[in-house]
């Protein structure tokens, strides 16, 4: 049988169950080996820390920048701007945050398993 094109409005969106604290995730299309959704902060928010297992991470950044902190101790940061995509290894923990006026990012995840880990925070 022949894909067709399907469109996924804002409100068909799905919020996976769980989720991590001080972002929201929204699934728009999921396959065996793919994920791609959106992620959104409010304003001066920083999330709990967390990494997504066997999933490669690409995010674009849609409006206002997303702070994400990594590495040792979680000192390694990235100030991501609208129109800049970012990287995320798979199982590199991490926590994202935000200035004003928060963040929203397209997210497109490729890889298998589990796509989420809340943990207590990276190594030192």
């Amino acid at each position: 049988m022949e894909e067709r094109p399907r469109l996924v409005r804002a409100e068909d969106r799905v919020r996976p169950e769980q989720q991590t604290a001080g972002m929201l995730r929204e699934e728009a299309f999921t396959k065996k080996n793919l994920w791609i959704g959106v992620v959104r902060a409010e304003p001066e928010q920083a999330s709990g820390w967390h990494h997504h297992g066997d999933w490669d991470t690409y995010a674009y950044v849609l409006s206002g920048t997303l702070r994400l902190e990594s590495g040792p101790a979680g000192t390694d940061t990235e100030e991501v701007r609208a129109g800049e995509f970012i990287f995320i290894p798979r199982k590199a923990i991490h926590r994202e945050g935000s200035d004003r006026p928060g963040f929203e990012a397209i997210t497109i995840r490729v890889g298998s398993g589990p796509t989420l880990f809340n943990v207590e925070g990276p190594e030192a």
